[in-house]
């Protein structure tokens, strides 16, 4: 059974980091892109960051300057470094990835809660 498993949501003060961590597990043949994505209460699930199997990221608007998105090929995993975290990044994060396995599809996490207080 493939899954992915997030974990280093919290609550933090404004000004504060968090790394977000999202592990790949079960059986597959290969990773392609893996990234984040963020969901606050009576909003739409955007798209935070984004990483290729090659390296190549891209990232919201909002979060340009001070989020980070990496991964490990080795391990599977993709990591979300926030910093300068502000109220209005609170929301549901979402860890995101394209796995190969009989054919390729998307695969969630179950979401980590990150809150950021004033």
């Amino acid at each position: 059974q493939v899954q992915l498993v997030e974990s280093g949501g919290g609550l933090v003060q404004a000004g504060g980091s968090l790394r977000l961590s999202c592990a790949a597990s079960g059986r597959f043949f290969g990773v392609k892109d893996m990234g984040w994505y963020r969901q606050a209460p009576g909003k739409q699930r955007d798209l935070v960051a984004q990483i290729t199997a090659g390296g190549s990221t891209n990232y919201a608007d909002s979060v340009i300057g001070r989020f980070i998105v990496s991964r490990d090929n080795a391990k599977n995993t993709v990591y979300l470094q926030m910093n300068s975290l502000k109220p209005e990044d609170t929301a549901v994060y979402y860890c995101n990835a394209r796995l190969v396995t009989v054919v390729s599809r998307d695969y969630w996490g179950q979401g980590t809660q990150v809150t950021v207080s004033s």
